[in-house]
């Protein structure tokens, strides 16, 4: 069907929103609360356009397309709307931009510099200091939190642990636990998908201390398991500081709590880098090539000794396929025995 947006004519396909239509014609709407995994809820109204017959200004990403509709997506009306909803969620929030961990990367501090709002206008009270602590990866801010309803909604729908929802309302609602028992008493598998979505500063991992602005991504494949789940390892300087899944993968956006927050161990000091070999008691570096010869030597002479069984193989899953079919195939066919293991086997 045929669309008008902002004067021009689009082909469009049935079934498809105002918001992923603009996407499409390479047109920017704000959004906080939007994820395309996920139903859209349109609960921060911040994707608001015109739609010439409407009383109305519509959420573009919950109105679907219509034949010959004609969408208006950063008149004046529009533009003031949004800044009104910008205006109402910065009123409330903490500004400590200057402080906050998520500065950089913070969306509702992009738009509301996109949109030149400074300082919110609705002066009144201010949510109170309520910080849930209780979950060792990540902490839960709630005077930063927006209610746009992404960590909830990922939790329940893609995750689907239903370990948080919604407490209170109007002016008191925020983000808890069943019981307001803390995150640790709850049904959360630390995962950090919430995290992950969260597009403000109210949950952020624990002990993350940079800026977004001097670290680079490098995309990578998790080594904790077969799925092959793609992320990408936030690099500052020579160090890893932080873990973001991909969300143009086969894991689409989502991770593990090992492949969310286990990565600390590659840049421990006691992290093997180099093969060891024991000398006089004592543990040397070497090259991988004495190492290879090592192994071979005392591989034959404990085989001649001893025969096949006497060795036992254990591979691991952090492996490739391809890796633990070679393990094996080098215990059964060359060392001739089937004493091996895998340290994920069900």
């Amino acid at each position: 069907m045929n669309i008008i947006i902002n004067g021009t004519t689009y082909e469009v396909e049935k079934n498809t929103t105002i918001l992923q239509a603009c996407k499409n014609a390479g047109i920017d709407i704000p959004t906080l609360c939007h994820d395309e995994r996920l139903k859209p809820t349109s609960a921060c109204r911040l994707c608001l356009v015109e739609v010439e017959g409407t009383k109305n200004l519509v959420t573009s990403c919950s109105t679907m397309v219509k034949e010959n509709m004609v969408v208006h997506t950063h008149n004046e009306k529009v533009m003031k709307t949004r800044r009104d909803v910008l205006n109402l969620a910065i009123s409330n929030h903490p500004l400590e931009c200057l402080s906050c961990d998520k500065s950089g990367d913070c969306k509702l501090q992009d738009y509301c510099y996109e949109y030149g709002i400074l300082n919110g206008t609705y002066k009144g009270a201010m949510r109170t200091p309520k910080i849930d602590s209780s979950n060792p990866f990540y902490d839960y801010d709630a005077r930063k939190c927006i209610l746009c309803g992404l960590c909830v909604r990922v939790c329940d729908e893609l995750q689907c642990s239903n370990a948080i929802g919604f407490e209170d309302r109007g002016f008191e609602a925020n983000v808890s636990t069943p019981f307001n028992e803390g995150l640790i008493n709850s049904k959360c598998v630390s995962c950090g998908n919430c995290v992950s979505v969260c597009p403000v500063g109210a949950l952020t991992p624990k002990g993350q201390k940079f800026r977004h602005w001097e670290t680079s991504k490098v995309r990578t494949t998790c080594s904790y398991c077969g799925v092959g789940c793609q992320m990408d390892l936030v690099v500052k300087g020579k160090k890893i500081v932080d873990v973001e899944p991909a969300m143009d993968a086969i894991n689409n956006g989502l991770l593990c709590v090992k492949g969310k927050f286990a990565y600390k161990f590659i840049n421990h000091p006691d992290r093997l880098k180099t093969p060891l070999i024991k000398r006089n008691g004592k543990f040397e570096e070497a090259t991988w090539d004495e190492a290879y010869r090592y192994i071979t030597k005392k591989a034959t002479e404990i085989k001649e000794n001893y025969g096949p069984n006497s060795f036992a193989g254990l591979t691991s899953a952090r492996c490739t396929n391809e890796e633990n079919y070679l393990f094996q195939k080098l215990f059964r066919a060359v060392i001739g025995t089937n004493n091996i293991d895998h340290c994920a086997r069900l």
